[in-house]
């Protein structure tokens, strides 16, 4: 299964970002990826505002993703904001391919490390795994990456890819537990790890809203055990990689932990 991370920055305007995923998508589509996966956040940037840019996702942002997808022929991962309740939004993940459209809502919010995400954002309340070909794909955001048990419920589902996009904020070891995560995800469910985060908009001369968490770039691709495979830097980069996904199958047999669980535990 070939794929593309794109790890971009994107900016606070929705319409400036809809041709990135053009732009980023077709290259993917070239190159032979049927997967291409952007990061939380990718309609509009953190700090800025959002439920003036939400909308539904038959709404005029999402359809151009879906045209998008059905012209090239590829699926696409893609974070947006859908209105939530009163004055709140979604953090959603739009899924659109050739196997049609479906959304996962980030179900942990980040009211951590003095941010309360829960303030602006309504959670979600589904796990969600999708098929891309024969693939079944788990779905996850940012903060989830956190909570091992989401991870476990898409492998028990079906999952042998976990696809994690975010927006991840800077800070004093931000970045490496954002690897130490995605890196032991893989191991609690021997699945491949696709991490996909926004870039540091350092790197790419887009001014940095003070305390928004708008990226440190890092995205991953982690083995069934643990490995990286492939790690990009801070900077704006689209990356195409082929996955064995047999590998999963021969992880599970060989480390089977989610056979082993005891559930009476918790």
């Amino acid at each position: 299964m070939r794929v593309a991370l794109a790890q971009i920055v994107s900016s606070e305007d929705p319409a400036a970002n809809l041709r990135l995923v053009a732009e980023q998508s077709e290259e993917a589509a070239e190159r032979g990826a049927e997967l291409v996966v952007f990061p939380e956040a990718t309609m509009r940037a953190f700090g800025h505002p959002l439920r003036e840019i939400a909308e539904p996702v038959d709404g005029p942002w999402a359809s151009a993703v879906r045209r998008l997808a059905e012209t090239l022929g590829i699926t696409i991962i893609v974070g947006m904001f859908t209105p939530g309740d009163g004055r709140r939004v979604r953090n959603t993940l739009l899924v659109a391919g050739p196997a049609g459209t479906a959304t996962y809502d980030k179900l942990h919010l980040f009211d951590a490390f003095g941010f309360a995400e829960s303030r602006t954002v309504t959670p979600g309340d589904e796990v969600v795994t999708v098929d891309v070909g024969s693939t079944t794909l788990g779905l996850a955001t940012c903060y989830d990456i956190r909570f091992p048990d989401l991870f476990t419920a898409t492998a028990r589902a079906g999952a042998v890819v976990q696809v994690v996009v975010a927006s991840w904020g800077a800070g004093p070891g931000k970045f490496e537990q954002w690897e130490l995560l995605a890196r032991a995800r893989a191991l609690d469910t021997t699945s491949i790890v696709l991490a996909v985060g926004q870039g540091d908009p350092i790197t790419a001369g887009v001014d940095v809203v003070d305390g928004a968490p708008t990226g440190v770039g890092g995205s991953l691709v982690v083995s069934p055990f643990g490995e990286v495979l492939h790690r990009l830097g801070p900077a704006p980069e689209l990356l195409v990689v082929d996955l064995d996904v047999t590998a999963v199958d021969d992880a599970r047999r060989t480390l089977p932990v989610l056979a082993n669980r005891r559930d009476d535990l918790i």
